[in-house]
């Protein structure tokens, strides 16, 4: 099963569509061979007595006529097909046996001693009967017109073989005729909608091409399918890749001149620290200054060493490994106090919250998070961790809908023209984890809110 699964998926659909239509007809082929052709038969059988059934009706209609003798029969016959002999019975004795065909039924030996024999066994009114000899079947009935003083008047009709074999041949035709044409409608219908299939995806196809060599490419299907949504999809994706590209152009030369502003002053300040100059009055506010922007440098490569490191922790988040929230927490706040006195923190922690995922992964995305509320609160900021829940809020000012939208996307740029990669971070390692994260305005501020999906 597996090989012949490989072996589809290794044809085109062109070939796909051309090996179903070469199973169906040999399917058919065998259901036609096998059972249709033995069932054609019986069906064969049913028309013949039925035929001869209805002949016989007409006839034994004008022979209870008292007006009509016997010998005026052969007028009534008028199916050349179809022969009928009257046999007169007395006593189970066959007295005598009349053919009123024009054209005679051929009673071999055989055929003639099953009739009389049958006849004179026959049981009720009516009865069918089969004869095969000569490699031919003949099918014919018995039907007693009247029986009285002991004896009987019996009909007894058969079919010609030429008529069956005829019959045959036309239903066969018939069902072979309307096959094809069944078969060649389908084969129609699925190369009318493989072509359709097909235009579609090698649009597709040409687009990814052109988008791979970085050519400008552009994608016209209107279709309203799982093609089209896929089609949409792709366009969608590359107005995507094409702003964050042109996004994180920004942010690399934003963050060159980032990198720069610090590096120049380290080197002028120790420039003219060397030549004995000090530009901060003495020695010591100078050597500040080169520490204050040192600092400064090393957050920045830290945080683009994070952001390639950070998808080798996601990958380690998924050993079993659970964190204490609340001390990482608690680590974190007492760090950035020490730091920002300005602001009060305030913390509602439940005990024993622990969230799957490294420590490091979560103690960076607090961090983070933690550090974006610094940059635009007021006065306060506020952390409550509860079961597979943590907030940060701030009383700062509210974001547009736009920034929303965008909040947690790499190179997107925040307030203030910064180019900020830790809530990019903090979106990766959360979801890492089986986690979701979102950013909303509230009365007061703004609130961060991570929450088990």
């Amino acid at each position: 099963m597996r090989k012949f699964q490989t072996w589809v998926k290794q044809l085109s659909l062109s070939q796909q569509l051309f090996a179903l239509i070469f199973f169906f007809v040999t399917f058919f082929c065998v259901f036609f061979f096998v059972y249709l052709n033995g069932n054609i038969n019986k069906v064969i059988e049913s028309q013949m007595f039925s035929t001869i059934d209805r002949t016989q009706k007409e006839i034994i209609s004008r022979l209870k006529d008292e007006q009509l003798a016997v010998n005026d029969l052969d007028r009534l016959i008028q199916d050349p097909y179809l022969s009928h002999m009257i046999i007169v019975q007395t006593d189970k004795q066959i007295n005598s046996i009349i053919d009123r065909s024009d054209r005679k039924l051929q009673l071999d030996t055989g055929l003639s001693k099953d009739i009389i024999t049958k006849v004179k066994e026959m049981k009720g009114d009516s009865q069918e009967f089969s004869y095969h000899g000569n490699s031919v079947t003949t099918y014919y009935k018995a039907v007693k017109v009247f029986s009285s003083k002991g004896q009987s008047l019996t009909l007894v009709t058969a079919i010609d073989s030429a008529y069956m074999e005829g019959f045959r041949t036309t239903l066969v035709s018939s069902v072979i005729n309307v096959t094809v044409v069944v078969v060649g409608l389908f084969f129609i219908i699925l190369m009318v909608w493989m072509a359709t299939m097909i235009h579609p995806l090698n649009q597709i196809r040409n687009y990814i091409e052109k988008i791979k060599t970085g050519e400008d490419a552009d994608l016209k299907i209107t279709r309203r399918d799982e093609i089209g949504e896929l089609a949409d999809a792709l366009m969608s994706m590359r107005q995507e890749l094409k702003r964050q590209e042109k996004t994180k152009e920004e942010m690399i030369h934003n963050i060159s001149h980032d990198l720069k502003t610090p590096i120049a002053t380290i080197k002028s300040y120790g420039e003219s620290i060397k030549d004995g100059i000090y530009p901060y009055d003495t020695l010591e506010k100078s050597v500040d200054v080169i520490i204050d922007n040192a600092d400064r440098l090393e957050k920045k490569v830290h945080s683009l060493l994070f952001l390639n490191r950070v998808e080798y922790l996601i990958s380690q988040d998924n050993n079993g490994a659970i964190t204490d929230m609340h001390q990482v927490i608690e680590t974190v706040v007492l760090a950035t106090k020490a730091i920002r006195s300005d602001i009060d923190i305030i913390t509602e922690l439940d005990d024993d919250i622990f969230f799957e995922g490294l420590e490091e992964s979560w103690r960076v995305t607090v961090e983070n998070i933690l550090e974006n509320a610094l940059r635009y609160a007021k006065t306060n900021i506020t952390i409550r961790l509860h079961e597979s829940e943590l907030t940060i809020s701030n009383d700062g000012p509210s974001m547009s809908d736009d920034r929303l939208k965008v909040l947690f996307k790499p190179y997107e740029k925040g307030q203030g023209g910064q180019f900020g990669l830790g809530l990019s971070i903090v979106a990766k390692v959360v979801h890492a984890n089986g986690f979701e994260v979102a950013g909303e305005n509230t009365s007061d501020g703004v609130i961060f809110r991570i929450y088990k999906k």
